[in-house]
């Protein structure tokens, strides 16, 4: 199975420091959603792991949150690919959960769905704790500059990490 894991926010849309809270704040990157087309087209999974903090917080619910999801399908789909599962952490940074990155939960939450192994499994991000999942299992941690990605590139990056301009320059490196 050709398994691509990806983060939400800052890698297929734009970031917002003051959390993605609504359908019209969810801002899809044009040549992210292009991406995932083309690799779900070429015989690639592409599964996503988000930390959807807001929850917790009070911010949105379950249903906003399900309703982006839903426009990212339809996006998807729109240009003939689709989008594996999608799992998410809807805890606060202080519930000590399992599956907030930068702990790997939710990754081995997509490995299960699939019965795959995830060693080698690359996992697109742009912020430390996205680098530091990818870690956990051995997958191999990928940075986009999209999002927080230039902040992320302005401290040490774990060994190995692939450093890309953005989800279209990885899908090229992969489709080649």
């Amino acid at each position: 199975m050709k398994l691509l894991i990806l983060d939400r926010d800052g890698v297929i849309n734009q970031d917002s420091d003051a959390y993605i809270k609504t359908l019209d704040e969810w801002l899809p990157i044009a040549s992210s959603i292009a991406a995932i087309a083309r690799l779900s087209k070429a015989g690639w999974t592409v599964a996503v792991a988000t930390n959807q903090s807001g929850i917790a917080r009070g911010y949105y619910d379950l249903a906003t949150l399900e309703s982006m999801h839903a426009r990212l399908r339809e996006l998807v789909a729109e240009q003939g690919g689709e989008v594996g599962l999608i799992v998410h952490c809807p805890h606060g940074p202080d519930d000590g959960c399992d599956c907030r990155k930068p702990k790997p939960g939710m990754l081995k939450q997509i490995a299960a769905h699939y019965a795959t192994d995830l060693p080698g499994t690359w996992f697109v991000g742009d912020t430390s704790g996205d680098l530091q999942a990818a870690l956990a299992v051995d997958c191999q941690p990928v940075l986009v500059k999209t999002g927080k990605g230039e902040r992320t590139l302005a401290k040490p990056l774990p060994p190995g990490t692939l450093v890309f301009d953005d989800l279209a320059a990885v899908a090229d490196q992969l489709l080649s």
